[in-house]
């Protein structure tokens, strides 16, 4: 209630000095910036819209646009208050018919007509209102622009979180090496050296202990490559994110049908659309249950699409370590990141990444 009065009361002043304003500024120039800048402290106070101080060359400018909107405001609030008069003159038409019974069942009528005739008005009113009101603020910040605290605001706090994200985003990606290394290769190496130092204690069951170290010491090359492709596919550089992706879908255990459409983005782009295509198909082949996988990634103008839809069993926590880490990795190129998975699936993944 509070903001709707806030509103009515900034409309009703910009309606009584939107014509003054046209005045000042057609005929009064030297005086349009002071009558400009009073008009935008009301937009701020009574519409929460900021923007910048008017300078003396949008101060007319800025005025004449207005005009119109402040008048096309008080039309509207004129029409409100007809109809809230008339409201209550048949409100007060039936009240006197209770007592006389005079055709008091067609004046039932008409008030009921009438009520339903209102409401209606009334809902238009309304709606054209908020209407003019956001209108107001896009006269505002047209002719005047957003005031400069207000974009270094935002900026400052969406450097910040670039910066967070890339932080945390750089440690779980160092923590998931490490684990890579300690649980798989490091592992892997010890029992090679165990069935190489067998093998020498043993010269009469060398061949079968050589044997076995060299398919560990494959299995120590598969690790290896596998951490290394999640540090940085270097097939990027060489053959690009189609192939690169096409490398994924052959390494997944379940089948995986990609259509990326032939375009070349920038590097920090790619990386970050093949970790999340990545990512998503390891998370669905690993926890989903999920029979089948597919990835669409396209380009929009100057932005690159990306969306991994699984038919698992749905329930995927986008605060999970990996897909938080996708998120971050995405918001700080001021890239967008969603997840939906209710359960009983399906899960999908989606992307916007920019290539400015």
């Amino acid at each position: 209630m509070h903001r709707a009065s806030r509103l009515l009361v900034g409309l009703l002043l910009g309606a009584v000095t939107a014509p003054v304003g046209l005045v000042v500024a057609v005929c009064a120039r030297p005086f349009a910036r002071r009558f400009a800048e009073l008009d935008r402290r009301r937009v701020k106070r009574f519409l929460d819209v900021d923007s910048a101080e008017p300078t003396r060359a949008r101060a007319a400018r800025y005025l004449v646009a207005r005009a119109g909107v402040g008048l096309l405001g008080g039309m509207l609030l004129a029409l409100l208050g007809y109809g809230v008069v008339m409201g209550v003159i048949a409100v007060q038409r039936l009240l006197a018919h209770r007592f006389d019974g005079v055709d008091l069942a067609e004046d039932v009528v008409a008030v009921l007509w009438t009520a339903l005739l209102g409401g209606v008005l009334l809902y238009l009113e309304v709606q054209g209102l908020r209407g003019v009101a956001a209108l107001e603020g896009r006269v505002a910040a047209r002719y005047l622009g957003p005031s400069e605290a207000e974009l270094l605001r935002g900026r400052i706090v969406e450097l910040a979180e670039s910066r967070a994200g890339i932080v945390a985003a750089v440690d779980a990606e160092r923590r998931r090496i490490e684990r890579d290394l300690h649980d798989g290769v490091q592992q892997r190496l010890v029992a090679l050296g165990v069935l190489l130092g067998r093998a020498r204690r043993h010269p009469d069951h060398a061949d079968e202990l050589l044997r076995q170290a060299h398919e560990e010491s494959r299995g120590v090359l598969d690790d290896l490559r596998e951490v290394a492709w999640r540090v940085y596919p270097a097939a990027l550089d060489s053959l690009g994110l189609a192939e690169a992706l096409e490398a994924v879908a052959d390494r997944s255990p379940i089948p995986v049908t990609i259509t990326c459409e032939p375009t070349r983005a920038p590097a920090a782009v790619e990386t970050a659309v093949y970790f999340v295509v990545s990512e998503a198909v390891t998370n669905a082949a690993k926890h989903s249950g999920a029979s089948m996988v597919r990835v669409d990634i396209g380009r929009e103008g100057d932005v690159v699409r990306v969306r991994v839809e699984d038919d698992g069993v749905g329930g995927a926590d986008p605060a999970g370590g990996g897909l938080a880490g996708l998120s971050r990795r995405v918001l700080a190129l001021d890239g967008r990141f969603a997840v939906t998975s209710p359960a009983g699936g399906p899960t999908v993944i989606a992307a916007e990444v920019p290539c400015g």
